[in-house]
């Protein structure tokens, strides 16, 4: 494919999934402030707290969701049809297998774990037993549903992603509606109508993939040689979701069982804070990563890692651009939203919107060694260091720090991670240097120091300047961005690539006129 047509490709795939994150996130932090209201903090907590258990279970799904989309997306690089069809049938049948495992242990030894471990009110119990069942139910759905997701993001069908999360977020508001009204109790009601909502969509999901995509109608197939590949390639990856896996929902539960369900609802608002913004980016290099696969997979070697460079450099830029308004507006920010903000919310969300600035590297240089294939060293090396901060944030807590100390933890490991061990791997594994290493590191920090000057600056004399509230807010966050654009504009990219983002803007500009 010639480059022209690619880059034309990745421009509109990532159109529309910024289309698709930009709508959803404005109903999302419209229903979260809601849905908060109505549940109340511990409610709304119990619900992250229970599902945070399915979530620990469901790392395998994890592990094999990345293999079943890198082979997916190499077979359909190479071309081979027939092998293509048989990867999916013999992937899904993998991942129906793996759903009845995880049925069976969380109705067990995981039902036993929510009774006797978890800080649960009594008298929520009840209504948190039907939340953990449904939890289990979605991620029945959940798990059954990655081959067809990896198809899609394989075909480059990214529109497809935009409609749909049209119609999901358009029914989450009538979730939101339907909460208010009736009797019920709320917290089952919520679990009960999301989980209808999320199966529905990936039926959907389903059915668009076996009207368009030949591959996808199943067969009960058991190809020993691709299944051993994929199960190969993700037995890697198994340690390093389940590392993720502890730091995220193993995290949830660690602060569920020393603090209280308030504590980690202020924990999931700020988590879902990150998300809105990671997926910014995320939609980004989803749609490149694609084409970084098939370039390696075709032998297009230099291409491969241009394009993974530069994605990877500007994703930061996107990420940045974000966190720093977030950070210094963070509270006056939450009060805007959310009205009663539970404590150590803005202090949980300051500190992971900062973690993610590193876990763009980490997550971006991985596409890299997924291209390869080679996920060995990175699979036993990168998990263990998030392995180490779970006990690290157990012991500490057990010292009697404040529960934001897991914060603190894992924006240590994602900074070791995304500046440290992952660039070694590259230089080991796939023959990248100091050099290619440096053109993403230099700008990165250059963008990042001059960024802060104007707005840290006008932070510290922020009630002297701007006694107005509203004033403070609009100054602060215009100056963070503002900051951020006309940074990367004279630091952050080269004098070829200004030319044709003036260029492309100019076309824009003279095609509308005529």
């Amino acid at each position: 494919m010639h480059s022209t047509t690619i880059n034309k490709t990745i421009a509109t795939n990532t159109m529309f999934l910024y289309f698709r994150m930009i709508f959803s996130t404005i109903v999302s932090l419209y229903t979260s402030r809601v849905i908060l209201q109505i549940l109340g903090i511990d409610d709304y907590g119990i619900y992250q707290t229970v599902g945070g258990v399915v979530g620990m279970l469901s790392f395998i799904n994890s592990a094999l969701s990345m293999g079943s989309s890198r082979f997916l997306t190499y077979e359909m690089g190479v071309g081979n049809f027939e092998r293509l069809r048989r990867t999916f049938s013999s992937v899904l049948t993998v991942h129906i297998i793996l759903a009845v495992i995880i049925v069976l242990v969380a109705e067990t030894a995981g039902l036993w774990f929510v009774y006797n471990k978890l800080v649960i009110p009594s008298e929520r119990m009840d209504a948190a037993i039907f939340a953990y069942h449904l939890s289990i139910l979605a991620v029945i759905f959940s798990i059954t549903q990655v081959p067809y997701n990896a198809s899609i993001i394989s075909h480059e069908k990214m529109s497809v992603y935009a409609y749909l999360s049209i119609i999901e977020v358009s029914l989450k508001l009538i979730i939101v509606y339907m909460l208010t009204i009736g009797e019920w109790d709320k917290l089952k009601l919520y679990a009960l109508l999301f989980f209808l909502v999320n199966a529905g969509i990936a039926l959907f999901y389903r059915f668009y993939c076996i009207r368009k995509f030949s591959e996808t109608h199943y067969k009960p197939i058991w190809d020993k040689e691709i299944i051993k590949g994929v199960l190969g390639y993700s037995g890697w990856n198994l340690f390093a979701n389940a590392a993720i896996a502890l730091s995220n929902q193993g995290a949830t539960i660690l602060v569920n069982m020393f603090f209280s369900p308030g504590v980690v609802a202020a924990r999931a608002i700020a988590n879902q804070v990150n998300m809105a913004a990671f997926h910014f980016i995320t939609n980004f290099r989803t749609a490149a990563n694609p084409q970084i696969v098939k370039r390696y997979a075709a032998g297009d070697f230099v291409g491969s890692k241009s394009l993974l460079l530069i994605s990877t450099t500007f994703s930061y830029y996107l990420m940045l651009i974000l966190a720093l308004p977030i950070c210094l507006v963070a509270s006056p920010l939450l009060d805007i939203w959310l009205g009663k903000v539970p404590q150590y919310t803005v202090s949980f969300m300051q500190l992971t919107i900062i973690t993610s600035l590193f876990q763009v590297f980490d997550s971006s240089f991985y596409t890299a060694l997924y291209a390869k294939g080679r996920i060995r060293e990175n699979a036993l090396i990168s998990p263990s260091v998030l392995f180490i901060s779970f006990p690290v944030t157990y012991i500490l807590f057990l010292m009697g720090y404040s529960p934001t100390i897991l914060a603190v933890v894992l924006l240590v490991a994602y900074a070791v991670l995304g500046l440290v061990i992952k660039p070694l791997l590259l230089i080991k594994i796939v023959s990248y240097t100091w050099s290619d290493i440096l053109r993403v590191f230099r700008p990165c920090l250059n963008v990042t120091v001059v960024s802060l000057i104007l707005p840290i600056v006008l932070y510290i004399f922020r009630e002297e300047w701007f006694p107005n509230q509203i004033m403070r807010f609009i100054s602060l966050f215009m100056a963070s961005v503002g900051s951020v654009v006309v940074s990367v504009w004279f630091l952050g990219i080269d004098k070829a690539m200004k030319t044709k983002l003036t260029e492309t803007v100019a076309k824009k500009i003279y095609l509308k006129r005529q």
